[in-house]
């Protein structure tokens, strides 16, 4: 459909002046001249010209090519001899340092390659009889030592102040509630020195009445609680994918960060051929993760449908009655698992990441019934070692009124409690609140 609207660009046009002001504006786009001759020249010269256009840009490249070069200059870095050499630095030559990593969430034994004392890489370290393999963050961690935003120093109220100032005020605060005998709660993430633990027992024998509190914001807490009800120690069972020929995992992501990770090495193993023969892996989980990507065979389901399955695989196996029901589909799937482990006998594992008590016991009894190979319970896995329970009693005895400390070291409540607002209002309720951080997080801020 056509329009028959009208537009107008100028007011001269509106009233259909014809003078030669409005026609010349009409027509030209710029009203004045664009200054080519002054930096160009006039025309009889370029005419004229023995320049060349490849000429031409070859001038313009090398005058745009030396102003970038003149803006891009680098400060100047001065380099100061060893007065006395290290025996064991030679300049240009990288050193090798073992050692391990445990920040809470990722423990590995490392590597740690350094030049003339600056680490610049983290490697694995094949020697280690343990955790010998650095995942991705572990790689990457190195770089933590040349974070510009770590805290350089104490704060307090969001204001600088001296370590002495500091120290001397945290003693005495502390001094005053062991005589008034007020309760001082450590509140850490899971630890793996034995240096530090007996930096605690040391401050609790000093101190009193103090309750140490382990945190895990990736928690493991029911698997925990499994293992304790189940072998009397509250630890991790231990795994090697390497001895099993069938793997049955349900909503365990055991190629991630499931129970601290650091299967994959084992899983790799036992997925090579050999002999025409590989581990059979078959996933049951909620949503992709990266073991189910792997996977031979992956089942999707609910969570809720997870216990249920778990429940009837357990079933099938020990030849127990299970109630509960699935959909045909998920029935046949959880009847073909049952046959592979029943036909790998004890080169068959099962494992599991529902978080909750009976299901990871349901687990555990699955493994012993079978005698799995793969599933160990006397190589403890301590990488874990936080209470949920114990957590929320914190938060309750905080909001009473009843705790006169909270120390926290390496962890972030504020952000990864899902009841953070609990345990803010029971920060304002404590008398007193040091969080050791090395950087200014929800909780140290």
């Amino acid at each position: 459909m056509s329009s028959n609207k009208k537009y107008w660009k100028s007011v001269g046009e509106l009233n259909q002046d014809n003078s030669s002001v409005v026609e010349a504006l009409k027509h030209k786009e710029f009203v004045e001249e664009i200054p080519v001759d002054e930096f160009l020249g006039d025309k009889k010269t370029l005419e004229t010209s023995s320049t060349t256009r490849r000429d031409f840009l070859k001038y313009v490249g090398f005058s745009t090519a030396a102003a970038s070069l003149a803006a891009c200059e680098g400060p100047v870095i001065k380099s100061i001899p060893y007065v006395v050499q290290p025996e064991q630095i030679i300049p240009g030559v990288a050193n090798y340092y073992a050692t391990a990593i445990a920040n809470g969430f990722d423990f590995a034994s490392i590597l740690v390659k350094t030049r003339e004392g600056r680490p610049i890489k983290i490697e694995n370290n094949d020697l280690a009889e343990t955790n010998g393999a650095a995942n991705a963050r572990v790689q990457a961690s190195v770089l933590d030592l040349y974070d510009s935003l770590r805290v350089a120093g104490p704060k307090k109220d969001g204001e600088d102040i001296s370590w002495d100032d500091f120290e001397a005020e945290i003693a005495q605060k502390l001094a005053v509630l062991k005589n008034n005998g007020e309760e001082i709660v450590l509140l850490t993430q899971t630890l793996a020195s034995p240096s530090t633990s007996k930096l605690i027992s040391e401050f609790k024998e000093a101190f009193g009445n103090v309750r140490h509190v382990v945190y895990d914001a990736i928690s493991e807490s029911t698997a925990l609680d499994a293992f304790q009800n189940v072998y009397g120690e509250r630890t991790l069972a231990n795994y090697d994918f390497s001895k099993a020929s069938t793997i049955i995992s349900i909503g365990a992501d055991f190629l991630g960060d499931w129970q601290g990770g650091g299967f994959s090495v084992g899983y790799a193993k036992g997925r090579i051929p050999k002999d025409g023969k590989m581990s059979r892996h078959i996933q049951f989980e909620s949503n992709m993760t990266l073991s189910g990507a792997n996977a031979d065979k992956r089942v999707p389901l609910t969570p809720s449908q997870q216990k249920i399955a778990l429940a009837k695989l357990y079933g099938k196996i020990t030849g127990q009655s299970v109630s509960g029901t699935l959909p045909s589909h998920l029935e046949e799937a959880v009847d073909k698992a049952a046959s592979e482990i029943s036909k790998a006998g004890s080169n068959a594992v099962v494992v599991t990441g529902i978080k909750d008590v009976n299901a990871q016991t349901v687990v555990l009894e699955i493994n012993k019934a079978i005698a799995s190979k793969a599933f160990d319970a006397e190589t403890l896995l301590k990488v874990r070692q936080g209470d949920d329970k114990a957590v929320a009693k914190l938060i309750e005895d905080m909001k009473s009124g009843t705790v006169g400390a909270v120390l926290m070291n390496g962890v972030n409540p504020l952000y990864t409690l899902p009841n953070a607002s609990d345990f803010a209002e029971g920060l304002e309720k404590t008398e007193l609140t040091v969080a050791f951080s090395l950087k200014e997080d929800e909780t140290a801020s």
